[in-house]
């Protein structure tokens, strides 16, 4: 009864924190071909200078990692967007009151939010071939943002977003 008492509780946890990453590309596309990037020139993030110093980096780092450089003349084209946006309060607790006599009904009904609305943080991670001026694939992620975290919080968190967007590139594909 108790370890399932923890392996609830561990995914309640990792439900709470979790990025989710939609991901779509074009299958006609030769992915292996691609071995360096850049950023779009006139990328507008939508996040604070700050913030989009932070992702920027995590993104060459993991870019890095995967072998794909960095360059001014790039096969690549990173365009970055963002959106921060509130989830609407879906949890309400309501108390009734009611009462009958004869044939005759009455009752009250009030309804009291639980929680503050979420705030979430949308990127549109968009890969463009440079020479086609197309684009070739694509990731949207969503993740709750707490407004006001510390530097480490927010530059952690847009790592994790990073890794898990670009844990799906380049595609497999699939018969």
């Amino acid at each position: 009864m108790r370890s399932l008492a923890i392996v609830l509780l561990a995914i309640f946890c990792a439900s709470c924190s979790s990025v989710r990453v939609v991901y779509d590309y074009d299958k006609t596309t030769e992915f292996s071909n691609y071995t360096t990037y850049g950023y779009y020139p006139d990328m507008e993030t939508g996040m604070s200078q700050l913030d989009a110093k932070r992702l920027l980096n995590a993104v060459d780092e993991v870019m890095q990692q995967k072998g794909i450089l960095f360059s001014e003349e790039p096969e690549l084209l990173i365009n970055i967007q963002s959106r921060d946006f509130r989830n609407p309060q879906n949890s309400n607790v309501g108390v009734g009151v009611g009462g009958t006599g004869g044939n005759v009904g009455g009752g009250v009904s009030i309804g009291i939010p639980l929680n503050r609305a979420n705030v979430e943080r949308e990127i549109v991670f968009d890969l463009i071939d440079s020479q086609k001026d197309m684009l070739v694939w694509q990731a949207v992620s969503e993740t709750p943002f707490r407004e006001g975290a510390s530097p480490s919080v927010k530059e952690e968190k847009l790592y994790e977003i990073v890794t898990k967007v670009f844990s799906k590139y380049p595609p497999t594909k699939r018969n």
